[in-house]
């Protein structure tokens, strides 16, 4: 795994158009990488519309919350502002 101070965003939902709305996985050592996911205002991730890659970051994130990952949460989306 990469580990820098960059988020790693997934891809859009299948409609081509970006998520206002991502959920944030943030690192909890100090040389690791957020992950962030594309979701709903409730934070629902639409796992379907997910690449390969960014559905298994987004299990592993779920998987290691509370080790390496904290508790996500739910966070305005830049790529989908203006």
């Amino acid at each position: 795994m990469n580990h820098d101070d960059t988020a790693m965003h997934a891809a859009p939902d299948s409609t081509g158009m970006p998520s206002a709305f991502e959920l944030r996985f943030p690192c909890l050592s100090g040389t690791g990488r957020a992950l962030s996911f594309p979701c709903d205002s409730t934070g629902t991730v639409h796992m379907d519309s997910l690449s390969e890659r960014a559905l298994n970051n987004y299990l592993l994130a779920r998987a290691l919350t509370g080790r390496d990952y904290g508790w996500p949460s739910v966070q305005a989306s830049c790529r989908a502002q203006g």
